[in-house]
């Protein structure tokens, strides 16, 4: 039986604030190569609207995941964000896939799971498609592996995939989904 995760939004201070659309924008100004096309104006105005994903964005920097815009949907007018740092996020390492492989362990568990941290953070974890499309923009995880949604045939069979860049090829493998390591994170997606 697994527990039902709640996302516990909590209000940024006004500095918080600040300060995070400082970095977001300094990020983005720094690397147009991920986002062609896109004005920063209109992505800060979309989230000065939302506290909610402004919120969880600041959980994906807290944890150095270093968001950053990587596309725009057009059809629902929402800009794509993705962990963008160099590496799979310090502060999402050490964790197993989900909740049932956490319960799973008999002994030496981890702290939380994957899926867990990602639907207490308010955001997506990336799928080995999404996952090849950032590889698209630039290098990511040469020293690191990042846990992907895992299709639910390989879950229930007590797997869970997972990626890096080796050789200059995208590599997916596969381990138990209760395994975790100190170099293995996610990376997230948020839309707004």
């Amino acid at each position: 039986m697994t527990k039902e995760m709640k996302i516990v939004y909590k209000e940024l201070s006004s500095e918080q604030r600040e300060e995070l659309l400082q970095t977001l924008k300094n990020r983005f100004e720094k690397n147009m190569n991920r986002h062609e096309g896109v004005d920063w104006a209109n992505v800060q105005a979309k989230l000065e609207a939302n506290d909610e994903k402004l919120w969880s964005l600041h959980q994906m920097e807290e944890t150095g995941g270093e968001p950053d815009v990587v596309g725009y949907d057009q059809e629902k007018d929402e800009y794509i964000f993705y962990d963008c740092s160099a590496e799979s996020p310090k502060g999402r390492r050490k964790v197993c896939y989900d909740r049932a492989a956490l319960e799973a362990r008999k002994k030496h568990k981890p702290e939380t799971s994957a899926i867990d941290m990602a639907t207490e953070m308010g955001i997506g974890m990336l799928t080995e498609e999404q996952y090849r499309e950032l590889q698209k923009l630039e290098a990511f995880d040469k020293k690191t592996s990042s846990w992907v949604k895992t299709p639910s045939d390989i879950r229930e069979r007590g797997g869970a995939l997972f990626c890096d860049f080796r050789f200059g090829h995208v590599f997916v493998y596969h381990n138990g989904a209760d395994s975790y390591y100190g170099g293995r994170g996610f990376r997230g997606s948020l839309r707004v």
